[in-house]
């Protein structure tokens, strides 16, 4: 989902301090070394004319290693009744189980991902780069993945490292005597090249080879990448059309007599029902499926035979036309390693291409229940020694869940709390002198859960829950905008880029208004009804307007934000919400969820 890159590490400084981390170590910028031929099991003979390659695949998993917290770690089950239920998923020693299990029996498997495998993590994993992350995928077997738009989050040169190893350029390594090995599957980015030499920055496609069967990926994430990241991240890079950049590198491996292609997209859709059992092929192919990777699947050539994707962190397995009429596989697996995609290709050794009409695909659920793998609980508990003087700091007390992520409301209660919490740091005259604070949505990675995550204890809240909550450390901007500016900002929320999909920021109090979604586009701000502290906003004053540095470069389609001036940079986004949890909080008068009265919607 679209948020905001992390910038400032001061918690890991402090981290690497209190650990007694060694500094050692540089960063290896170079191309990523080819894909292992990798089948898992053994091979059949070549007697039978067919086989059939199982891919599995799951997508988004933004470093969750422990299970998700509170309605972030359900996936919706629908039953035979046709009710729903609410089924707890996700977890790596889960999903390391779960791949191992269905890969029995099997001789060729591959798995492969959509993006996003890093960024916008827990802290178990942002605290340290997303190392834990990439040694878990490595221990997963991962075979191949693309980039997604938050593997830009702390740049090229980031995940480069990623990629080939190479301790962090300046906290050094981790761990005392063991130096960062690096992805040990490859990163594919074909539509992301480099300004100045317009080469991919990391390599397009991969080939899976095993015993003679040949299966080509080609990774791509999507062309807005610039849009929901910030400046930074993307600097000196170019992004490309996702359905001409896997056209064209379609045509390079079937010039190479690959036949059998495989595409990764980190872009999605959205199906007609939030369950992950959903038939989104009903009543006709593709019917229950709307959103920007409908269009992609549509263009992109005959040539290949299934789309892994991702981004809308939604669970689809459904059928899409391609060009020449013939359906195709798109599948996504929700996020968070909460499902995985198990797909059947019949590779045909004759003609080297795979037998699209017996093409089997579905959605599974890392369910909590079956065995954890205990080389998955040894790394976490690794990880987690390292972390525990920092992630287990009380920073303030909760009376109940506090929904953010797992709402989806347009105002969600833990946005408010943000919000609130940016104005009052802001507010201060020598801070900024803020009289409106907004939170964007994507930006909220979670939910405040009163359920103890650790011993700390029911309703006591974590730094480690905290940053997982806000994981981007973004420093917050104070800025001078005027009320037509900002009457512009609530319209781009509902306009424009985000017509289709609207973007709805979080507001701080005192700031109120209506929106009709009967209505279209900007329209459905009722300008009238916007008051702030009771009063209307003049078009022609100057307000001074508190917001995250990735709004404050008009980030996510809010060019009116972007348009700033006078601005002053104050502490953190995570640092303002420990110290409001911490000023309004206590053991015995623990803070309650902030009610949600300040958007009013008509349908």
């Amino acid at each position: 989902m679209s948020a905001t890159p992390q910038k400032n590490r001061a918690s890991r400084r402090v981290l690497a301090a209190a650990a007694g981390l060694a500094t050692a170590g540089a960063l290896v910028a170079a191309m990523p070394a080819d894909a292992h031929d990798r089948g898992h099991g053994h091979g059949h003979g070549h007697s039978s004319r067919t086989v059939d390659v199982q891919l599995l695949s799951f997508n988004d998993l933004h470093g969750n290693l422990e299970p998700p917290a509170g309605s972030a770690g359900t996936v919706s089950e629908t039953q035979a009744d046709g009710t729903v239920k609410s089924v707890p998923a996700g977890g790596v020693e889960y999903l390391a189980t779960s791949l191992r299990t269905a890969r029995e029996g099997h001789p060729y498997s591959v798995t492969a991902a959509g993006g996003d495998m890093v960024g916008a993590s827990p802290l178990l994993s942002g605290l340290f780069h997303d190392e834990p992350t990439i040694e878990a995928l490595n221990g997963l077997d991962l075979d191949v993945t693309a980039v997604g738009n938050h593997e830009f989050d702390e740049g090229a040169t980031e995940l480069a490292r990623l990629q080939n190893g190479g301790c962090h350029p300046v906290e050094g390594c981790y761990e005392k005597g063991k130096k960062f090995k690096g992805a040990d599957f490859p990163y594919l980015a074909a539509n992301v090249t480099k300004e100045k030499t317009g080469k991919p920055v990391l390599k397009p496609y991969t080939v899976w080879k095993k015993n003679g069967v040949k299966i080509g990926f080609i990774g791509v994430t999507l062309e807005g990448t610039p849009n929901i990241v910030t400046a930074n991240g993307v600097k000196g890079l170019k992004f490309h059309d996702e359905i001409e950049t896997v056209n064209k590198y379609a045509k390079e491996l079937d010039r190479q007599g690959v036949k059998s292609i495989v595409a990764l997209i980190h872009e999605g859709g959205a199906p007609a029902s939030s369950s992950y059992n959903y038939d989104c092929d009903s009543p006709g192919a593709g019917d229950g499926i709307s959103g920007p990777i409908t269009d992609i699947a549509k263009g992109i050539t005959p040539k290949v035979d299934a789309l892994v994707t991702g981004h809308t962190h939604q669970a689809y397995v459904c059928t899409v036309p391609d060009p020449s009429g013939k359906p195709r596989m798109v599948t996504s697996a929700s996020s968070f390693g909460k499902l995985y995609t198990d797909t059947t290709l019949t590779y045909d050794r004759r003609t080297k291409d795979i037998v699209r009409t017996s093409v089997e695909s579905a959605n599974h659920v890392v369910s909590r229940d079956q065995a954890k793998a205990t080389d998955m609980t040894a790394l976490i508990a690794r990880w987690n020694t390292l972390a525990a003087p920092i992630a287990g700091r009380p920073q303030g007390f909760i009376s109940a869940d506090i929904n953010g992520r797992g709402s989806t409301a347009p105002e969600k209660p833990l946005g408010n709390l943000i919000a609130d919490a940016q104005l009052e740091g802001l507010a201060p005259a020598d801070k900024g002198g803020a009289v409106v604070a907004f939170m964007n949505p994507g930006g909220i990675r979670s939910d405040l859960v009163y359920t103890a995550s650790g011993s700390e204890g029911d309703g006591v809240v974590t730094y480690g829950e905290a940053f997982t909550v806000q994981p981007f450390t973004n420093m917050m901007n104070v800025v001078d905008l005027t009320g037509a500016q900002l009457v512009a900002a609530l319209q781009q929320q509902v306009s424009g880029s985000n017509a289709a999909s609207p973007k709805i920021l979080q507001v701080s109090k005192g700031l109120t208004y209506t929106l009709d979604m009967t209505k279209a586009g900007a329209d459905r701000v009722v300008t009238s009804s916007i008051l702030l502290n009771g009063e209307a906003i003049d078009p022609s004053k100057s307000y001074r307007v508190a917001m995250n540095e990735f709004l404050a470069g008009g980030g996510d389609g809010f060019a009116a934000l972007g348009q700033g001036t006078n601005k002053l940079v104050g502490a953190s986004d995570l640092d303002l919400f420990n110290a409001y949890l911490a000023a309004h909080s206590t053991a015995s008068a623990p803070l309650a969820p902030p009610a949600t009265d300040r958007i009013t919607i008509v349908q």
